[in-house]
């Protein structure tokens, strides 16, 4: 089996598993007022924790992961194709600049920059998927 070559995309790809480890990491330690009976639990029962950066953390996250399928997929294929480079490489580092930038944004509070900010990381995508395509 032949490896992938180091590409600047899948080395974007390795910080952005980081980024969705470190969202899930602050978003759970974040949830502490839910109780150790209901963190350790099967958690049948849904409950939100009462503190609004864990409830704007979780959604940070859910958006990240609502994105983040399309971004390893055209990490991946950019790289298999030998497309990789340029503007995909500049659409990837946007993706995750601005994916980093959006969690800070959006547990401050702070609405139309971090739409804004979205924007750019969707951006990106379109970078890369059009370097992909062409």
């Amino acid at each position: 089996m032949t490896a992938l070559p180091m590409t600047t995309e899948i080395t974007v790809l390795g910080w952005s598993v980081l980024l969705l480890l470190v969202q899930i990491v602050l978003q759970a330690g974040t949830a502490a007022d839910l109780g150790p009976g209901y963190l350790f639990s099967p958690r049948d029962e849904p409950r939100e924790p009462q503190n609004i950066a864990s409830r704007r953390l979780k959604r940070a996250l859910d958006n990240l992961l609502e994105t983040y399928p399309a971004f390893v997929a055209l990490a991946l294929a950019l790289t298999i194709t030998g497309k990789a480079g340029g503007s995909a490489a500049t659409g990837a580092w946007i993706y995750l600049a601005a994916r980093v930038v959006y969690v800070a944004l959006y547990a401050a509070g702070v609405p139309v920059l971090r739409t804004l900010v979205w924007t750019a990381s969707f951006v990106g995508l379109a970078m890369m998927l059009y370097r992909l395509l062409s």
